[in-house]
């Protein structure tokens, strides 16, 4: 009978102990986190965070919330997180790159009543610029990168250049490549592929004083200086100065030909060192500004993915689950764990307090934190973004089989004021 008595008590002490553990005053927040590489899952959910995870951890800093975290693919997370919200059951944070659609659907929650005060002033103020309809903040950055051209540097020796700064130079050091190795080597790499082709718009548009947008911040596509930079970029391809397939082949395409040497120039993200290490190469490789035409400023994409958060109007404390989203961001971008994640995936910080520790651990953090300083962001808060950077990567590909530049331009530019 004591030892029925003895299981009994030991059963309710389990069962209370478990009682406490998921009180109903406790509160889950569901999260999506975008898988960056190989490490995203193993330091949210494995043993990446020095024998840790980040999702155990947060739980047993933050008693009495509780992290439903899930990594999804860059692949598949769109179609995820829509089919959530048209099933009512919005995330209550997300990880990714968009925002303006979330917002002016009215989805989201404004950052000023999640965001702790200090927190939000240790943001670089730029990159929060980038999230603001109306001056409302409705997302803060979650980690950015950079973009520079990469060249071989045992390359540029062999072949006695220097180099490119401007458009011309480019040319001739492309032709004196293509001539040293006799076809062998792709001199330049450009992606117009669905993956990367508004990057490519930007780099040469950007680079003969155009863009996506006027000085008024008016979608201006089919501008002068844009019809002219993408006809050199055209160019540039038909005179075989590339690789052979830009359509298809993405900046991953282009990254494995120069860490296997055969490409001799790419403009890339600050993560490349690491990603040629990781195939296998050995490139002598360094970094200089993106050519521009004569007379024009070069000027790097500044890449930026955000973290927001989502209504819940079911939600019975709503001052509470604020509280708790602000408690997930507080300890997510504390630098003794933020700075793990951005030099475990190799990105650029958001924060000012992260700054220090990385460039201590990493010195060339400094450079490309120069770089980030001088570069511009695609206008993603403008609602029509998603159909100017789909439109740009058409008009692109339409002119690489001999469609006319400025007549795709225009047709586009016509779509958005129209």
């Amino acid at each position: 009978m004591k030892k029925i008595l003895a299981i009994a008590l030991a059963l309710c002490m389990v069962l209370s102990l478990g009682a406490a553990a998921f009180a109903d005053d406790d509160i889950t927040l569901d999260v999506i986190i975008c898988q960056y590489g190989p490490n995203t899952q193993e330091w949210f959910l494995g043993k990446g965070m020095n024998g840790t995870n980040f999702v155990d951890k947060f739980e047993a800093e933050n008693p009495g919330i509780k992290l439903n975290l899930e990594v999804v693919s860059w692949n598949d997370v769109y179609t995820v997180v829509d089919t959530r919200i048209a099933a009512g059951q919005a995330p209550d944070i997300l990880n990714i790159d968009v925002f303006a659609n979330y917002a002016n659907e009215g989805l989201l929650e404004p950052v000023s009543q999640w965001c702790p005060e200090e927190l939000y002033n240790d943001f670089f103020p730029s990159f929060i610029d980038q999230s603001v309809i109306d001056g409302t903040v409705w997302a803060v950055p979650d980690l950015a990168s950079a973009r520079a051209l990469f060249y071989n540097v045992d390359m540029f020796e062999e072949v006695g250049i220097e180099v490119p700064t401007t458009w011309a130079e480019l040319e001739d050091a492309s032709q004196a490549i293509i001539d040293f190795y006799d076809g062998e080597v792709y001199p330049w790499g450009i992606d117009m592929t669905t993956d990367e082709g508004q990057a490519a718009f930007a780099y040469y548009t950007w680079g003969n004083g155009g863009g996506f947008v006027d000085a008024d911040g008016n979608w201006a596509v089919n501008s002068p200086e844009n019809v002219e930079a993408i006809e050199y970029a055209i160019g540039l391809i038909n005179k075989g100065y590339t690789n052979p397939s830009p359509a298809t082949q993405t900046r991953y395409d282009l990254q494995d030909m120069f860490a296997a040497g055969k490409l001799a120039m790419v403009i890339a993200p600050n993560q490349l060192p690491t990603y040629v290490a990781d195939k296998g190469g050995s490139i002598n490789l360094a970094t200089a500004n993106i050519p521009a035409n004569e007379g024009k400023s070069s000027s790097s994409v500044g890449v930026m993915d955000r973290v927001m958060a989502f209504k819940d109007e079911s939600a019975p404390d709503q001052a509470k689950r604020d509280e708790a989203i602000g408690k997930f961001a507080e300890f997510f971008y504390n630098p003794e764990n933020y700075v793990g994640w951005v030099s475990m995936e190799g990105f650029l910080p958001a924060v000012n307090s992260a700054v220090g520790a990385l460039v201590e651990a990493d010195p060339s953090f400094g450079a490309w934190l120069d770089v980030l300083g001088g570069c511009q962001f695609y206008p993603t808060a403008k609602a029509e973004w998603d159909q100017v950077k789909q439109g740009v990567i058409a008009a692109e590909q339409n002119a690489l089989t001999g469609a006319s530049v400025q007549a795709e331009l225009d047709a586009l530019q016509a779509a958005l004021v129209g």
